[in-house]
């Protein structure tokens, strides 16, 4: 039978197949690279040989189209950064709907782009932009190259049994913002009034998809074990993630997990999981149990949110999750994200 595939991600087990199959042999005959094709691993890191790395990433941008400029350099940056490394130069792929296409949209797009990196001192170096048959909407893919101090470079592959696990502002940020941006009429028609309509699309900006400050200011001052910035599958998926990539185990408790309110009203009106919607501005964290409280205060001095979440466990990719009344469950989780319902 015919395989049918549904929106979001490859699944880990297939994508892991294929990576397998056609790429890691040619990752082994390069010595310079460091870390390449793997999950939860969302950015390749290259030598070149001198004081520094080089951190390459590519993502796009499928749900959203309000913002998309802003969001196609932030969701590359989140992954840059992820690594300890600096954003340095940008590229972008733009692909626009051969029957809706502007000279307004065009330039809201490039717009977009050029002042989120200047504001991140990003160079935008090049892409390519063309209108295509096939597509209802703007697909916007970006490409960033960051650099980072050999001795600062965070993977997840490093996370050990025993290192905490720290979330920072809380979940489903980035989901609350589409739903209220490209979903606005529903929103309406199921009574929602335009003051949280509003406040819902305002998470792109407060509190924000971008994890880019505190992700450098951990990494400046702690040695960090590992981030990772959990997107599509949301945080159930990004904790996943990372326990794939170091091989162990993770347990969280749902009681530490913030959701924030008007989350909360999306994931009950829509029958979302909030555990597995998408959550841009997420920063997972996993560092020294040692300097846990240390790094969370530094966190919070500078108006970043934090809280621990769970720990690093020896059981190897064994992801549990203890409910509010102590019962320990597995976490399920899904590389399909729960937003895709409404697309």
């Amino acid at each position: 039978m015919k395989r049918r595939y549904s929106l979001g991600k490859l699944q880990h087990r297939e994508l892991e197949s294929l990576i397998k199959d056609y790429i890691s042999d040619l990752e082994l005959k390069d010595d310079q690279i460091i870390s390449g094709s793997k999950v939860g691993e969302d950015a390749a890191v290259i030598d070149t040989e001198g004081d520094y790395y080089l951190v390459v990433k590519t993502d796009p941008i499928t749900f959203a189209t309000d913002e998309i400029g802003y969001y196609v350099v932030n969701v590359n940056v989140n992954d840059v950064v992820c690594t300890g490394a600096r954003p340095n130069w940008f590229q972008t792929t733009i692909l626009l709907p051969e029957k809706s296409t502007t000279e307004k949209l065009i330039r809201f797009i490039f717009k977009g782009i050029h002042d989120t990196c200047k504001s991140m001192g990003i160079s935008v170096v090049g892409g390519h932009t063309e209108i295509t048959s096939g597509i209802g909407r703007p697909i916007v893919i970006g490409s960033l190259i960051g650099k980072v101090e050999k001795s600062n470079l965070v993977l997840n592959s490093r996370i050990e049994a025993g290192d905490d696990l720290i979330l920072t502002k809380g979940i489903f940020i980035e989901g609350t913002s589409i739903i209220a941006r490209e979903k606005e009429d529903l929103l309406k028609n199921k009574g929602f009034d335009s003051q949280f309509i509003t406040s819902c699309k305002n998470f792109l900006y407060n509190p924000g998809i971008s994890v880019y400050k505190e992700a450098l200011l951990a990494n400046d001052n702690f040695k960090i074990k590992g981030m990772h910035d959990p997107t599509e599958g949301g945080l159930a998926c990004g904790i996943a993630e990372m326990g794939i990539a170091s091989n162990a185990g993770v347990i969280i408790e749902k009681k530490n997990i913030k959701i924030l309110p008007e989350s909360k009203k999306l994931s009950k009106i829509f029958n979302l999981n909030p555990l597995g919607t998408i959550s841009s501005g997420s920063l997972l964290i996993a560092i020294d149990k040692k300097d846990t409280d240390d790094l969370i205060q530094l966190l919070e001095e500078n108006e970043i949110e934090a809280m621990k979440i769970g720990k690093f466990i020896e059981k190897q990719k064994n992801f549990l999750i203890k409910k509010e009344n102590g019962v320990i469950h597995h976490l399920k989780y899904s590389e399909r994200d729960e937003i895709t319902k409404l697309f």
